[in-house]
């Protein structure tokens, strides 16, 4: 079951030059930067209220980011999701004919298990779904 919007996730240039746009922006400082390796991106968080804004940067040039900010825009990529139980959501989401990017959860970054549906089933729109890892 999805609980809330956990993050917005924003593509950037550069996450230096961006943070303290978005910092100045939120009023709010950046509680944690990580690269996660898997993925080809730099990612830089900001809390805002019980949601997140999450910038991504590109460290290799076949990311997703990468090819997102080769068509020339920085902005909006995605829209998170926090999940209670992110294996049973894909498998709900799937059987009501849902396309999957990823079949089943992965790593991603600030401890979470994460999976993306793809835009085509979702109206253009990049979902991914997350859940907090256990400890």
């Amino acid at each position: 079951m999805i609980k809330k919007i956990e993050h917005l996730g924003i593509a950037v240039n550069s996450i230096d030059e961006s943070l303290k746009i978005y910092e100045d922006l939120l009023g709010k400082d950046c509680y944690k930067e990580e690269e996660v390796i898997s993925e080809g991106v730099k990612t830089a968080f900001i809390h805002v209220g019980d949601s997140k804004i999450e910038l991504l940067e590109a460290t290799n040039k076949d990311s997703a980011i990468a090819k997102f900010l080769e068509k020339g825009r920085q902005g909006f990529h995605h829209v998170a999701f926090e999940v209670d139980d992110i294996d049973a959501e894909l498998i709900r989401l799937k059987d009501l004919g849902f396309r999957l990017i990823h079949e089943s959860a992965k790593e991603g970054a600030d401890n979470k298990r994460i999976a993306f549906l793809h835009p085509k089933s979702t109206e253009g729109l990049l979902v991914e779904l997350c859940q907090e890892k256990s400890t």
